[in-house]
């Protein structure tokens, strides 16, 4: 048998706990159970953070290069020709590369990556019923532009995209899944194939077809148990595009509206994920594909009052990620920490290949064989130049550099998972805080942060008010 065929299923702002199988009760996600099933998720897996508002542009580049989030002082909008891409460690071992959907990584990267692609939004975010795609162009320029009314029936005011076409009417997961079910059909199997598939979805405007929206009433959503209507700390990101999304305080009854959207979104993907699931079957594919599905970011629906990424709490931090396919355990759960940037070492080591020597990330591969391995003992995250953290598998601490002021929280995370009662000015946990510290510390040099501008001006600001 050849090596295992791939396909990457990413999706956008996707948090942990948002699939059935895996504890929430409340989402429709039969799909991405039966991927639950048939593979191993990883119940601790988490982003490192990002760098931007925007956090899915590094974040993705984290998956694409195995390497953490201040290699790159353009956010991941560039990656130098030496960081060695997923795409491009495949095509060197025989691969045949297609991608369909989200690249936030750059025209150039994109064409390092892959040898062909079909819709492709090179951007972040958009409206999920007229999105400006492009098909791949050998020549790297992408530079085909339309014009185009983003309302008409509100304006008339013409808008320039860099883009082949705009497919009006149709939603984004809908057109990036069928075009990947349509590139299936026309495989040959002359070499096995890397898919890169990256949905748009559950990221805002959030809407999907009607017949998913009418799957969720708001009146019955849950909140979350760490509801609350407004932040404690002014910490920067108050006013940023996600945060004003909902008027302060935040009011329960759009908390829920809002949740149940965000459920109808991913119950849409989960059957688009079926389709594809189904075609690999039709075509003698499945036994031999390793699917991966994973989220760039988690994001918060009204836990501690915000409604971004933009922070370090762990419903913005975790994601889903599952394996399934030839080499991975069925229906198993492994609970060691991981970050998403170890998927590139991991697909190399289950594919036979060597993992290049640019990946900084670890291969989750002994975890599969023993769930008793701990493949780090202590994560490290950041935003911007507003927050780091660090936690062990019993305590979290989290830093705000507000200003002339530091904010400190600490939680027991055993007692405490939804990160509610702040430890910091308790009596008895002064250890600990001083631990975790030089802990952020030492994952501050070893990372290198400070080569990235939002590292030298948070631990600037930081150690300036220490003093």
């Amino acid at each position: 048998m050849s090596r295992p065929n791939i396909i990457l299923i990413t999706v956008d702002d996707q948090r942990y706990g948002t699939i059935n199988a895996l504890g929430n009760r409340e989402v429709i996600t039969p799909n991405l159970d039966e991927l639950v099933k048939t593979g191993t998720s990883f119940i601790q897996a988490h982003i490192p953070g990002g760098t931007t508002g925007a956090v899915c542009m590094p974040s993705r580049a984290m998956i694409h290069t195995g390497k953490n989030h201040f290699t790159w002082t353009s956010d991941g909008a560039i990656i130098p020709a030496d960081h060695t891409l997923l795409g491009e460690a495949l095509q060197r071992e025989g691969y045949t590369t297609f991608a369909t959907g989200k690249w936030h990584n750059g025209t150039e990267t994109f064409n390092r990556s892959f040898l062909d692609g079909e819709n492709i939004f090179f951007g972040g975010m958009w409206d999920h019923w007229n999105v400006p795609v492009s098909d791949y162009d050998q020549t790297g320029q992408y530079n085909n532009i339309k014009n185009f009314i983003t309302n008409p029936m509100l304006q008339d005011s013409v808008t320039q995209m860099h883009c082949d076409r705009i497919y009006p009417g149709k939603h984004s997961t809908d057109l990036f899944a069928e075009t990947a079910i349509d590139w299936l059909d026309c495989y040959q199997e002359k070499t096995p194939f890397f898919m890169n598939l990256a949905f748009m979805s559950p990221h805002d405007p959030r809407n999907a077809p009607r017949k998913f929206m009418n799957m969720y009433d708001p009146d019955k959503i849950e909140l979350p148990i760490n509801f609350v209507g407004e932040h404690s700390l002014d910490f920067g990101v108050k006013n940023i595009r996600d945060e004003v999304l909902l008027s302060y305080p935040r009011k329960e009854e759009d908390v829920r509206t809002h949740i149940a959207r965000y459920y109808a979104m991913i119950t849409h993907h989960d059957d688009q994920i079926g389709q594809i699931i189904t075609k690999l079957k039709e075509k003698g594919l499945y036994e031999n594909t390793i699917v991966v599905f994973v989220a760039d970011h988690g994001l918060a629906l009204g836990q501690h009052g915000l409604l971004g990424k933009q922070n370090n709490y762990d419903h913005s931090i975790r994601v889903p990620l599952i394996l399934s396919g030839p080499g991975i355990p069925e229906n198993e759960i492994r609970d060691s920490y991981v970050y998403h940037f170890d998927i590139f070492p991991t697909l190399c080591e289950l594919i036979g290949i060597e993992i290049p020597a640019s990946v900084e990330g670890l291969s989750m591969l002994p975890l599969l064989s023993d769930q008793t391995v701990c493949l780090r003992e202590n994560l490290y995250f950041s935003y911007a130049d507003k927050v780091r953290a660090t936690k062990d598998k019993r305590f979290k601490l989290i830093e705000y550099a507000a200003g002339n002021t530091i904010y400190t929280q600490l939680f027991d995370l055993l007692e405490d998972p939804v990160e509610m009662n702040n430890l910091y000015d308790v009596e008895g946990y002064e250890e600990i805080i001083k631990q975790l510290r030089e802990q952020m510390k030492k994952f501050r040099d070893e990372w290198f942060e400070e080569r990235h501008p939002t590292g030298k001006a948070f631990w600037k600001n930081y150690e300036k008010v220490q003093k």
